[in-house]
């Protein structure tokens, strides 16, 4: 059945949310993906598929931005039966240690990829809860949010926005626990071949965002299994 599908963080072509876009088009979907600026990639691809993909600018980091979004897809959509937070952003430090980290920068890294995905929930429910079927929610997350494996002295900024991420994945967990119409896992998606510096990645994009596209339809429905897994469906420690 053919599903409406929400997809942030979509403007470059390498990167995941791209590969997701392709994937989903491919496969007969509705995509409404969201940039927070103009893309060519996008651009590029909406002439190939005039009918399938609808391209929204949207900043998560604004609560205006994301309601206003909202509002123009419940004027194109019925329902939303997938929300993919694929959306992130890093300091400039990330890759620095602490002594040499601007604290200041923290705060807004949070704010984009912890508080950001909250706000497409909020705005988006109503459409999710028109969904035929369950609606899903995939917050991407990744290893560097995990507590447990934790190994790094330095990604204090996307360690942290992760972290909360993950935290925030779980209370919405708890929030629709009860709510067959609803559900939401996050995802740590692995290392990628997403730009010229991981180039010695084991994953292709578009090839890797095919198999989470498999494992999100197999977790739709689960509301027993572990919230926070792998690209394969498996638990990842928190």
């Amino acid at each position: 059945m053919k599903q409406h599908v929400l997809i942030t963080g979509t403007g470059r072509e390498m990167a995941l949310g791209f590969n997701f876009v392709l994937r989903y088009l491919e496969h007969g979907d509705h995509v409404i993906a969201t940039v927070r600026k103009p893309s060519e990639a996008l651009a590029r691809l909406q002439q190939k598929y005039p009918d399938s993909l609808t391209v929204l600018t949207m900043d998560i980091a604004s609560t205006e931005s994301v309601n206003a979004a909202a509002e123009a897809v419940a004027k194109i959509a019925p329902c939303i039966d997938l929300i993919i937070n694929n959306a992130v952003t890093t300091s400039p430090d990330t890759n620095k240690e602490l002594e040499d980290f601007n604290l200041d920068d923290v705060s807004w890294v949070v704010d984009v990829d912890a508080v950001g995905p909250l706000r497409v929930i909020k705005a988006f429910l109503p459409l999710m809860k028109k969904c035929p079927d369950t609606a899903l929610i995939v917050n991407i997350s990744s290893e560097a949010g995990s507590i447990g494996k934790c190994y790094r002295s330095t990604y204090i900024d996307y360690g942290m926005a992760k972290a909360a991420l993950n935290m925030a994945t779980m209370t919405m967990r708890n929030k629709f626990k009860d709510d067959p119409k609803l559900n939401i896992i996050c995802v740590h998606p692995g290392w990628m071949r997403t730009n010229e510096g991981n180039a010695k990645a084991p994953f292709d994009p578009y090839d890797h965002a095919e198999t989470m596209r498999l494992m999100f339809e197999e977790k739709r429905h689960d509301k027993d299994g572990p919230v926070f897994v792998t690209y394969a469906g498996e638990q990842y420690p928190w």
